[in-house]
């Protein structure tokens, strides 16, 4: 098909809602512009804000500096702590440096932290459901002495993992992962293992479940799904996952329209538009504009609910 037959095709495009940033990317990256507008650049910042190069780019035009360790500090700069959360080796290394720091953790991960220090307290180990090197996983590990919390990753691992004390064990969750294969991981520990501890409220964060709803809403209408989002997103690969296992076989993730591969589309007629949690809105309307381009197209947003969390900034940007 060539492409000015595709530019007279109509399509349908269903943008599901919510989707893009979440109010602890949003608070991340406030923290970042606030700490340049009262510090001034450069503000360092450890590792990517959030996983979205939108969004580092553009506070690197702002002044921000983005570093993979604290070494990498040339003076006694503020750095500013990612939204994945870091060890606990990670503010004790700034103090010790004289370095101050903002931390700009996820509030819904500095609970699942929280969780952690309360199950060793209470002399368990504990199991972290989630995958290995991501920064959130190795944020909340940090939080604990060395061989205090063992990693799961998948229900075949849960099957596997021995412990030494099956009436003194917790688990706590990676806050972005995807709700039905974290259903699945938790059932089998449950059944190994019976007295388990789990968090009262479940870990995986309110923005993950109502994006991952919002896209099982148009899935089984769509013919193509676009995420778009990071490749080094959790959130926004699970939302690929979801998609296709909500019907939709055909969905990609993609960082921009630039990306978007134009052969996807043939025989296409449905498409189905969401973006991950770090993920910023211009994105989500550059790739309608793209689409725009090529196609006759209308436009229908599915909302499943209506966020209104808000967290608030650390107290040393509002004093």
């Amino acid at each position: 098909m060539n492409e000015s037959r595709l530019s007279k095709s109509k399509l349908n495009v269903y943008l599901a809602a919510p989707r893009g940033f979440c109010a602890g990317v949003d608070r991340a990256i406030q923290i970042v512009e606030r700490a340049l507008e009262r510090y001034g650049a450069p503000v360092y910042v450890r590792h990517e804000i959030v996983h979205n190069r939108h969004v580092v780019e553009a506070l690197e035009k702002k002044g921000a500096i983005f570093v993979e360790e604290l070494d990498e500090i040339p003076g006694r700069f503020p750095v500013v702590f990612s939204a994945h959360g870091v060890p606990k080796a990670i503010p004790a290394e700034a103090e010790r440096r004289e370095l101050m720091y903002l931390d700009a953790t996820c509030p819904l991960v500095s609970k699942v932290h929280r969780e952690a220090e309360g199950h060793f307290a209470a002399g368990q180990h504990i199991i972290l459901i989630g995958h290995a090197g991501h920064p959130e996983v190795i944020g909340t590990i940090g939080q604990l002495p060395e061989g205090a919390v063992s990693l799961v990753e998948t229900a075949e691992d849960a099957e596997r993992i021995e412990v030494k004390d099956p009436l003194a064990l917790a688990y706590i969750t990676q806050t972005t992962l995807s709700i039905d294969d974290t259903i699945g991981i938790i059932s089998v520990l449950k059944r190994r293992f019976p007295a388990i501890h789990g968090p009262r409220k479940e870990d995986i964060c309110y923005a993950t479940t109502n994006r991952q709803q919002a896209v099982k809403a148009i899935a089984e209408k769509c013919d193509l799904m676009l995420v778009i989002g990071a490749p080094n997103s959790s959130n926004s690969r699970r939302l690929v996952e979801v998609a296709r296992v909500a019907g939709c076989a055909h969905a990609h993730l993609v960082q921009k329209a630039a990306e978007i591969d134009w052969a996807w589309f043939g025989g296409v007629r449905t498409v189905g538009i969401t973006a991950g949690a770090s993920a910023p809105e211009i994105l989500v309307q550059e790739v309608i504009g793209a689409l725009r381009d090529r196609f006759d197209i209308l436009t229908d947003e599915v909302s499943v609910t209506t966020e209104t969390t808000h967290f608030k900034l650390p107290r040393a940007l509002t004093a």
